[in-house]
């Protein structure tokens, strides 16, 4: 058959084409490297992993976190206030009038109220301890209505009721039932409170508002002051107001307590105390974060360097393959996917190991366990990124060389 086309053409289509690489043959041929050097592989992609790992343990640390600050603050609610006295113009310690809980208990949109006051002594869990030994405990005289405004729930045992409020039986708070090795109330469970012993009925759970509480024990307002020289007056009052009217009772609770004096009185929101608490631990987590992009960033360099030696341990090898006719951008994407292979197995193994420490520490706090889907996708694209980057120079190198001066080297 006679070919009719222009020479031209006839010779143009006689020339040899390189053959194209499907995309199973570029991932095949990128992992060369990695399957013939597993364990410089395995090295380098370490350095990712670390990176990787330490950025989304980082952020799932901190997700969990603020979620279980999230589900506190609902449970507990935000809506808690506490009043405290402050200073008064002399510098001294003021006080709270004795009819303040039933002037904000007046006020329309405050739910419960209550109040403590402090104890002038001490307790112990026998009566052998040295006297100079507090162990931080705060003994506080309670109404029988305090754990309503604070939320607080009993691990065991009562409350104080109108009953035993005049009696010589106290509750722990959670932090002191430990302090004094006490795990369980009962009859035979005593202290030694204020030269004499007291019968433990209750220990409450932690109080997550009210902090405090949990360091203290507490006694029955009447029998504190008619045993143990209690003087009456109130140091926390504690107020739980409707979620949507705090702000407005915050503003007027000072000149409630204290129309006189209302400088002299201390308004607090408890929840501000843990929100201030997640703001700090917002810049300890970008001083994470900024650790966890220079371990990446070392991770990216050991990738670079992992290639750049391959290509000049493997000149042969390039100068074989362009002779047999593969091209310069054949050369450069089998380089370039190494790298982004090597990056990917170590962005991949980050991951799972973030995970793996945000789990575990997560659990061994107590909290919900979470870790964003954005983190992990951010991971992986990083990964590839530095890869990409990494693996970019040594790729052009190799492509650059010539099948000749590939092929001299012994």
């Amino acid at each position: 058959m006679i070919d009719h086309r222009p020479a031209r053409q006839r010779q143009r289509d006689s020339k040899l084409r390189p053959a194209r690489l499907r995309p199973l043959d570029v991932a095949r041929v990128g992992a060369i490297g990695l399957r013939t050097r597993p364990v410089r592989a395995a090295l380098s992609a370490l350095g990712i992993a670390i990176g990787i790992a330490a950025m989304v343990a980082v952020v799932g640390i901190t997700a969990s976190s603020r979620l279980d600050l999230a589900q506190r603050l609902e449970r507990y609610g935000t809506n808690l206030l506490t009043v405290t006295p402050g200073v008064d113009l002399k510098g001294d310690q003021a006080r709270l009038p004795a009819e303040a809980v039933d002037m904000v208990a007046r006020i329309p949109e405050v739910e419960h109220v209550s109040a403590t006051g402090k104890v002038n002594t001490t307790v112990y869990r026998t009566d052998r301890v040295p006297a100079a030994n507090t162990n931080g405990i705060a003994v506080l005289a309670a109404r029988t209505d305090l754990r309503a405004p604070v939320g607080a729930t009993l691990a065991d045992g009562a409350w104080l009721n109108t009953a035993t409020e005049r009696t010589t039986a106290v509750v722990l708070g959670a932090t002191a039932a430990r302090y004094l090795g006490i795990h369980t109330a009962g009859p035979d469970v005593r202290v030694w409170l204020g030269g004499q012993w007291f019968t433990v009925i209750g220990i409450l759970a932690p109080v997550p508002l009210a902090a405090e509480l949990d360091t203290a024990v507490f006694v029955g307002w009447p029998v504190a002051r008619d045993e143990l020289g209690f003087d009456g007056y109130m140091s926390t009052l504690y107020t739980r107001i409707a979620p949507n009217a705090v702000d407005d009772v915050r503003a007027k609770l000072g000149r409630t307590v204290s129309p006189e004096h209302p400088n002299e009185v201390r308004v607090e929101r408890p929840s501000d105390a843990l929100r201030v608490k997640e703001a700090a631990d917002q810049t300890f987590t970008a001083l994470l974060l900024g650790l966890g992009a220079v371990a990446l960033l070392v991770g990216g360099v050991g990738v670079a360097n992992t290639m750049i030696i391959s290509v000049l341990e493997r000149r042969g090898e390039i100068g074989w393959r362009r002779a047999l006719g593969a091209t310069k951008g054949q050369i450069r994407i089998q380089f370039l996917t190494e790298a982004l292979l090597l990056s990917a197995l170590g962005g991949a193994g980050g991951v799972l190991l973030g995970v793996a420490v945000t789990t575990s520490y997560a659990l061994t706090q107590g909290w919900p366990v979470t870790v964003p889907g954005w983190a992990q996708a951010t991971a992986v694209a990083a990964t590839l990124v530095i890869g990409g980057i990494a693996g970019l120079y040594p790729a052009i190198r190799a492509a650059r060389l010539a099948p000749t001066e590939a092929l001299a080297v012994p």
